[in-house]
């Protein structure tokens, strides 16, 4: 086994830790920023690791999420009455339809959209565009519906159904996984707390399956070398995740969507620009 650990390497592990971190939660687009920061600072392994460890820190990511939302995803807790546990199978159950679309999306399209899609140019178009639909969607839609949904008991199956529909858009780097979602909640008429944290939940499953299947097709001929990058990326990506969620519920009590709206355009310009100057 190789056992030599760069040191530079390692520093670039934990960025793009950092930038996972940050983006996985916030709806601008974590695969887009990681292509993007693979631009500049590419990682010196094979081709293979790495679309390995751009999947499989996203783990990291989810484990945050498990952490932070233990108690209310919990049907098991003791804490809870025999009504709040029936309702917490009742959120996973939506959650589990939720996650049909972009099951079967993902398993038809994946080796399509890796050969053709993942790209700088594809990234900065998602991102540009979606920046777009987020500020029309907070200076149109949300005002007219007056947010009907306002809890996980008033969310139904068929608009569970469909906002899985909208997460599988995702497929397309630069859209933004949480993104595509929370736009699509938005539409369908929930609050923007309810879009968000059924965002966070509807990853459970897809990041947990997607981890599966792409450790399965690496193999687990890890070198020790492989091994830490990957351990050290996904702790970094739960530390900086938890920080991220926070900090989103936070901001969303007192604001809306479009500064994200705002960045992803200019992002996706600068990428543009960046190309086209640079080619």
């Amino acid at each position: 086994m190789q056992n030599i650990i760069d040191t530079i390497e390692l520093l670039k592990i934990i960025l793009l830790g950092v930038v996972q971190g940050i983006t996985e939660w916030l709806p601008i687009s974590s695969t887009g920023h990681m292509i993007l920061v693979d631009e500049f600072i590419t990682l010196n392994s094979s081709a293979e690791f790495k679309e390995m460890f751009f999947v499989l820190v996203q783990l990291g990511s989810i484990f945050a999420v498990i952490l932070l939302y233990f108690n209310k995803l919990n049907p098991f807790s003791f804490k809870k009455s025999k009504e709040e546990r029936k309702d917490t199978w009742m959120l996973w159950f939506k959650v589990a339809v939720g996650s049909i679309p972009v099951m079967i999306v993902g398993l038809a399209l994946e080796d399509y959209v890796n050969e053709y899609f993942y790209n700088p140019w594809v990234v900065a178009i998602a991102l540009i565009s979606y920046g777009i639909i987020f500020i029309w969607v907070e200076n149109n839609q949300t005002a007219k519906h007056s947010f009907m949904v306002k809890t996980f008991n008033e969310l139904s199956f068929r608009r569970a159904f469909f906002i899985g529909c909208f997460q599988a858009l995702a497929i397309i780097p630069g859209t933004s996984r949480s993104g595509s979602t929370i736009i699509g909640a938005l539409l369908l008429g929930t609050s923007r707390f309810i879009a968000t944290e059924f965002s966070f939940f509807l990853s459970i499953p897809v990041m947990f399956g997607a981890s599966f299947l792409k450790l399965i097709s690496f193999g687990f001929n890890f070198t020790q070398a492989e091994l830490i990058y990957l351990m050290v990326g996904m702790f970094v990506a739960f530390i900086v995740s938890v920080i991220a969620i926070r900090f989103l519920l936070g901001f969303l009590k007192r604001n809306d969507f479009k500064a994200f709206g705002y960045y992803r355009i200019a992002l996706g310009s600068l990428v543009i620009l960046y190309f086209l100057f640079n080619r």
